[in-house]
C-alpha cells in the first residue's frame, strides 16, 4: 500500500486548494453541529493539521466564518445563473435550503443586517439586471429590486418554513417538487419562463 492510499497528504497541496477544503470542512462543521460548534482549533482537528495551518488561512474565527458565508452565497447564486432549465435550479436551491439549515441562518443574519446587498450577495447586480429585462418584456410597471428582494427570501426561507412548520412529515423530494411548480407557475404569470 503506497501511502497516498494511507490517508490524505497535506504537504504538497497548494494554498488555493487547502483553502478551498477548510472552507468546505467548515460548511460540513456548520451543518452538522452549528455554528457555535467552528473554531480554528475544531477544523485543524477535522482536518488533522494544526492550528498554525488554519491560522495561515484565516486570521480568526470569524475571517473563517466570512469565508463559509462567501462559499454559502456563491452556492446559492447558482441557482439564479444561466446554468441549466428553471426547473433545474428551482430544485438545487431548495434542495440546498433544506439540506444546509445552518447555513441558511448563517446567510439570514448577514442579509438582515444594515449594509450594501451586495456584501452578502455579490450577483446582486446581474440578477436585479437580468430580472428588470423580464420584467420589461413581460409589460410595463415591474420593480426588479423589490422582486429580487422577494424572490430570494421566498426562495432561501420558504422551503425550511413549509418543511419546518406546514409539511414536517413531507420528504424532501416532494417539498422539493412542490416549490419547483409553484415557482414555475409564479415566474410563468409573471412573463419570467426563461426557458
Amino acid at each position: 500500500m503506497n501511502s497516498v492510499e494511507a490517508g490524505p497528504q497535506r504537504r504538497n497541496k497548494g494554498f488555493e486548494e487547502t483553502h478551498q477544503e477548510m472552507i468546505e470542512t467548515a460548511v460540513r462543521l456548520i451543518s452538522e453541529k452549528g455554528v457555535e460548534a467552528l473554531s480554528v482549533s475544531a477544523l485543524a482537528r477535522e482536518m488533522g493539521v494544526n492550528r498554525t495551518t488554519v491560522y495561515y488561512h484565516f486570521e480568526t474565527r470569524e475571517a473563517l466564518i466570512a469565508a463559509v458565508k462567501t462559499w454559502s452565497s456563491e452556492q446559492l447564486a447558482r441557482a439564479f445563473g444561466p446554468i441549466g432549465s428553471q426547473a433545474e435550479r428551482t430544485d438545487y436551491i431548495t434542495r440546498f435550503v433544506l439540506e444546509n439549515p445552518e447555513l441558511i441562518k448563517l446567510w439570514i443574519e448577514e442579509v438582515l443586517q444594515p449594509g450594501d446587498m451586495r456584501d452578502s450577495y455579490p450577483q446582486w447586480d446581474a440578477l436585479v439586471k437580468g430580472t428588470q429585462r423580464s420584467l420589461d418584456a413581460a409589460g410595463p410597471g415591474g420593480d426588479a429590486e423589490v422582486f429580487c428582494v422577494i424572490l430570494l427570501i421566498s426562495a432561501f426561507i420558504g422551503p425550511r418554513v413549509f418543511r419546518n412548520r406546514v409539511r414536517p412529515d413531507e420528504p424532501p423530494a416532494k417539498v422539493i417538487e412542490r416549490f419547483r411548480q409553484e415557482w414555475q407557475r409564479i415566474l410563468k404569470s409573471e412573463g419570467m419562463t426563461g426557458e
